[in-house]
């Protein structure tokens, strides 16, 4: 077969298995947010497109998304979170996003999400809070920079004022309401020994639950990255039959996955087509 048919029979294939499955696992990476219109800072000279003073300023992703700016220039850190969580307030979720819920609402289990993202967009699609488990944290709650606690709270009150072409914050930090210290996203960073994991640990807990109801359960994973493979792996660890639906890496290992080459809006749509 040439490529276009092997294709075809593979999104067939997918399609019988979503069908007669009682529940999705979804998987997400940062390609599930690119059809949104959505940065996924794919190497260095992607996130400094995006970032231009950062780019200016030799800063690579690495840098900016540590503590340690925080602790060092919070003016600039937040300059950079602070753009991104307006960023992701405004965006709408692409239709894959409620193709997926369209399918979770038929099956008897439902949906869970597994992401890696941080931005929200399967909660504003319609997934319920206690469908998603975000193993990175949120950009939409907050922690204490210390930490002095345990404590993370909603990030719905700060509404940040940005200089984009020098990504600074304009307005006042968020502060900690226990010890008036910085308050940063409730965001797993490079080098972060002080992230506060507990919300991202229930949310784990919950979806262990879900998926030992010992039903029938397909996975679909969504573009997710090799360079930092949290979601391929719990995707390919799961036990599962799955789908690894990405553009530039579609590979799977073992006999349970399929791989299918194209963008997640794409292969959902036409997915849609063959299972409604």
């Amino acid at each position: 077969m040439n490529a276009p048919d092997e294709q075809e029979a593979a999104l067939r294939r997918a399609a019988e298995w979503i069908g007669a499955a009682d529940g999705l696992l979804i998987t997400a990476g940062a390609g599930m947010g690119v059809d949104s219109g959505l940065p996924d800072f794919r190497g260095t000279e992607g996130f400094w497109r995006a970032y231009p003073a950062l780019a200016r300023a030799r800063l690579r992703f690495e840098s900016i998304a540590s503590p340690a700016t925080f602790e060092s220039d919070p003016a600039l850190a937040w300059g950079f979170y602070g753009h991104r969580l307006n960023l992701y307030r405004r965006t709408v979720a692409h239709q894959g996003f409620h193709i997926l819920n369209r399918w979770a609402e038929r099956k008897p289990l439902g949906a869970f999400v597994f992401t890696s993202n941080v931005d929200g967009q399967f909660q504003k699609a319609g997934f319920g809070h206690d469908e998603v488990a975000e193993v990175h944290g949120s950009i939409h709650f907050l922690q204490c920079l210390e930490p002095c606690g345990e404590t993370v709270w909603p990030a719905a009150g700060f509404e940040p004022r940005i200089d984009e072409e020098h990504c600074r914050l304009l307005s006042a930090p968020p502060t900690c309401p226990r010890c008036g210290s910085i308050a940063r996203p409730n965001i797993l960073m490079f080098g972060d020994g002080g992230w506060i994991s507990s919300r991202a640990d229930a949310q784990m807990a919950k979806l262990r639950q879900w998926m030992g109801c010992g039903a029938s359960i397909v996975a679909v994973e969504l573009g997710a990255g090799t360079a930092i493979p949290s979601v391929r792996r719990f995707t390919e660890r799961c036990g599962y039959r799955y789908l690894r639906i990405n553009p530039v890496a579609p590979q799977t290992r073992g006999n349970l996955g399929l791989g299918i080459a194209g963008g997640a809006l794409d292969i959902l749509r036409r997915l849609a087509a063959l299972v409604g």
